[in-house]
């Protein structure tokens, strides 16, 4: 059902976070503290960290809007944001990073669109404002990456990969999301674009890190991404 002009929202944010132990906290109180058009909770997926992630949640002040919830093993960034889709009550639902990549201030934007019942789904870009201070490979992989799924769609977005996916829930609902690990990015474009939804996007930046400082993803989920583009394109 598209959410109507004036209806009361509740904006759902999910964070899956995995071995983030230095940076979550202060996610989660910009999260608290961040201006937005509507009323907010905060569902914090923990999946199954190892780093005292779990300690670190749990010395938190507790607050209505926030809610915490610990899988004991480690499923992945995709399962992570099943868990918190199924929970969320709200009538949006966004995903944010758990290691300041992204200023969550920018999801205030974000959310506007929909608001404002312009668009059922809304993408941050990350290149809609010039080329972003990141390595030259990780930018031409995602350029393959979102390449490939508009070829395969017939999709207009430049940035498949963001981790900025905001829409409403009954949408996010509707696509039936099975993937576990990084996999789950092309999965929620692939499904948006297969069932007919215009993806508006919005520019946003971000700050990259290197695997150094706790990058988790690799080549090998640029393959994978690939393998689950042609899945859906072409399955039932």
């Amino acid at each position: 059902m598209t959410l109507r002009l004036g209806q009361a929202h509740l904006i759902s944010i999910v964070v899956p976070v995995f071995n983030e132990a230095p940076t979550v906290a202060d996610v989660i109180e910009r999260l608290l503290e961040i201006d937005l058009p509507a009323p907010r909770e905060i569902l914090v997926v923990n999946d199954g960290s190892t780093d005292g992630t779990r300690q670190v949640l749990d010395a938190l002040r507790p607050r209505p809007e926030l809610k915490i919830v610990h899988a004991e093993k480690n499923g992945g960034k995709g399962s992570a944001i099943r868990i918190g889709f199924a929970r969320a009550t709200g009538t949006i639902v966004a995903i944010q990073d758990a290691d300041l990549e992204l200023d969550p201030a920018q999801i205030a934007d974000l959310v506007t669109p929909i608001i404002q019942g312009r668009s059922r789904v809304v993408y941050g870009s990350r290149f809609l404002a010039g080329r972003p201070d990141a390595p030259w490979l990780s930018i031409f992989a995602n350029q393959v990456l979102t390449g490939f799924t508009n070829l395969l769609y017939g999709g207009r977005i430049t940035d498949m990969e963001t981790c900025y996916k905001i829409m409403e829930r009954d949408v996010a609902r509707s696509l039936n999301l099975e993937s576990n690990r990084f996999d789950i990015e092309p999965e929620i474009t692939a499904k948006l674009l297969r069932h007919g939804h215009a993806i508006f996007e919005l520019p946003i930046r971000f700050n990259p890190r290197s695997r150094a400082q706790g990058k988790k993803i690799g080549w090998r989920d640029g393959v994978r991404a690939i393998q689950v583009l042609f899945k859906y394109r072409f399955s039932k």
